[in-house]
């Protein structure tokens, strides 16, 4: 049965005072008394989002809100051509009960942002087909339910425990229904390739082994489970005469997935002979180009076409060899090649093995609480809560894997995480420092905290994102790092030309395979020689770009346009810039799509002209 959207307002202003969390402790009255227009509109904001929480039972959990804790989201056709009708209605009521030239720029913000949401949605639709449950490497639906129940649901008293033994019943049927919506893709052209298929088939096979399955290990979710209990044990929350038949309901729960991965296995393997490898991007697939095209609406929040996309991605990797040639002469070296070639003699290629990950882990996060100690220099607004960086789960980690980060509960209680991938080839080491600026502080974790936090305007602004707004954040904060004094050495330097020599590289790559028909191969060796990621890496790199079309761009588009406003801010004020308020500016509100930004930037800096 398909659960849709609650569109009633008496719906909506039930859902405002939703139980469980913070966020959601305003309540709204039934009669909203005459007010600036300002408050009206977070009222009527928040009332709207609420409605929509209540149909998306994963992102309560997020939210730390307990209501819908057994459930999943309902990801049918149908739900999310309702939720596409609700949200361009909502922003409708929207435009009919608010004046916007009557709210202040930043009301006028969120009037603008909820009004393009329901734009995007439309875009979303038009290209759900394209983007099939098991198609993305990084967001297939195999890994990512027990991602979210190992990482996301958090277990802190007898109910949240009930809710994931719930959600490991439903998984059967969420993942039937995923299958059902990949298949109806095959079906219209839109296969997945060969090398996502080998993914789901290892993957599938990871989590179905092991105990309860059989001899081993336990198996992930099993671990979890049983650690997530063990803990309520402790804590005196729950009685083990209790524990001891909910662990069993859990173990039965475990079992009943073999099955429901066994016929994704089964899929799978069915589907390998006849599944696409070598041009596999958005140009062989029916309709691909202006898919494609579509993808880098929604990703960079621009205008910018594949073409001039892929020659602003030539013009950065040919400015950023530049300034590596002269970073080498400066360090004594003929050029960026001997630079290379020295730290290759230094840190010759060796695997990953337990001693090796555990000085990748210790020395990240104390470089991370190092850094946070350097930010109240350069910011207003201070990260609050844990920030961690941890190996990937092993059902998910792969050689050269992208590390990722994730924002901290609202309240604090799951702390902000970067997951790093610990196989494979040992990196430079003096590559950890401009990842760890990128995904944690000041990068991804510092501005997730933030964003979490927030208690001013709209609940829904906390959790919107935009890829080029917050990875353009990410490979700017790169660069901050450089400007804090928090780089070691000039070898920590240099790499981080490298890292943003990659994300020029991805520009190229990735308008290469999608709109110029590149091949696997022909991507995986411009990566490698030119982007100077190694050679699994590459490999890498090169097939998330083929199953996530388009995103891999955001991050140089964001990050240019980032420069770009804080130069134009710099020259514009002179003495008067001031680089803790621009900062604020940037991160301290949410995150919001390169033209808002652009229009923000330009107010702040008439107002303190005049100031």
């Amino acid at each position: 049965m398909t659960h849709k959207p609650a569109f009633s307002l008496a719906m909506a202003l039930a859902a405002a005072t939703l139980p469980g969390t913070a966020a959601f402790a305003q309540t709204v009255p039934a009669a909203i008394p005459a007010q600036s227009e300002d408050v009206r509109l977070t009222a009527f904001l928040d009332a709207e989002f609420a409605a929509y929480v209540l149909t998306q039972p994963q992102l309560a959990t997020r939210l730390g809100i307990k209501l819908g804790g057994d459930r999943w989201n309902d990801n049918s056709d149908e739900a999310a051509r309702a939720e596409a009708e609700w949200r361009k209605a909502s922003a409708a009521r929207m435009m009919a009960q608010f004046d916007r030239a009557k709210l202040s720029p930043q009301a006028q913000v969120h009037y603008d942002i909820w009004a393009l949401e329901a734009e995007r949605a439309e875009i979303s639709l038009a290209n759900r087909l394209y983007r099939p449950p098991f198609y993305s490497r990084l967001y297939s639906a195999h890994s990512q339910l027990p991602d979210f129940l190992i990482n996301t649901h958090t277990v802190a008293d007898v109910t949240d425990l009930k809710n994931y033994i719930a959600r490991l019943k439903g998984m059967p049927d969420v993942l039937a229904r995923a299958l059902e919506r990949t298949q109806a893709s095959q079906k219209a052209g839109i296969n997945p390739p060969r090398f996502q298929f080998e993914t789901i088939i290892e993957g599938s096979r990871k989590l179905t082994s092991g105990a309860p399955y059989g001899d081993g290990p336990d198996a992930a979710l099993w671990a979890d489970v049983k650690a997530k209990t063990a803990a309520l044990v402790t804590a005196g929350k729950l009685p083990q005469a209790e524990a001891d038949p909910l662990l069993e309901e859990a173990k039965a729960a475990i079992l009943a997935l073999q099955p429901a991965y066994g016929s994704i296995i089964a899929w799978a393997e069915a589907s390998l002979p006849t599944a696409p490898s070598g041009k596999v991007g958005a140009l062989t697939l029916p309709g691909g180009l202006e898919y494609y095209e579509r993808e880098l609406k929604l990703v960079t929040t621009t205008d910018m076409t594949a073409a001039a996309i892929h020659a602003k991605g030539r013009a950065e990797v040919a400015r950023i060899e530049a300034e590596q040639d002269a970073l080498a002469q400066q360090a004594g070296f003929a050029d960026r090649h001997a630079f290379y070639a020295e730290r290759k003699r230094l840190y010759p290629p060796r695997q990953y093995d337990d001693a090796a990950r555990k000085e990748y882990l210790d020395t990240a996060n104390a470089f991370v609480a190092k850094t946070r100690t350097l930010l109240p220099a350069y910011f207003g607004e201070l990260p609050a809560y844990g920030i961690e960086v941890v190996r990937e789960p092993a059902f998910s980690e792969v050689a050269g894997g992208a590390a990722h980060a994730s924002a901290p509960s609202p309240d604090g209680k799951r702390p902000a995480k970067t997951y790093v991938h610990l196989v494979g080839t040992v990196p430079d080491p003096a590559a950890m420092y401009t990842l760890m600026c990128h995904e944690a502080v000041p990068g991804h974790n510092t501005q997730g905290d933030i964003q979490v936090r927030q208690h001013r305007g709209p609940k829904f602004r906390s959790v919107t994102g935009y890829v080029a707004f917050g990875e353009g954040w990410g490979l700017y904060a790169e660069a901050v790092c450089k400007e804090m004094g928090a780089y070691p050495d000039i070898a920590a330097d240099f790499m981080r030309l490298d890292a943003e020599l990659f994300r020029a590289a991805r520009l190229v790559v990735d308008t290469g395979l999608h709109a110029l028909g590149w091949t696997e191969d022909e991507a995986v060796k411009y990566m490698n020689e030119t982007g100077r990621q190694p050679i699994e890496r590459s490999r890498s790199e090169v097939r998330r770009y083929i199953t996530l079309p388009g995103q891999a761009t955001g991050y140089k588009i964001g990050m240019l346009k980032i420069m770009e406003l804080r130069a134009r801010a710099e020259a514009k004020l002179g003495a008067k810039f001031d680089v803790k308020g621009f900062h604020d500016l940037l991160i301290a509100s949410g995150s919001q799509p390169l033209s808002i930004l652009e229009r923000r930037v330009d107010e702040w800096i008439a107002a303190r002209a005049k100031g």
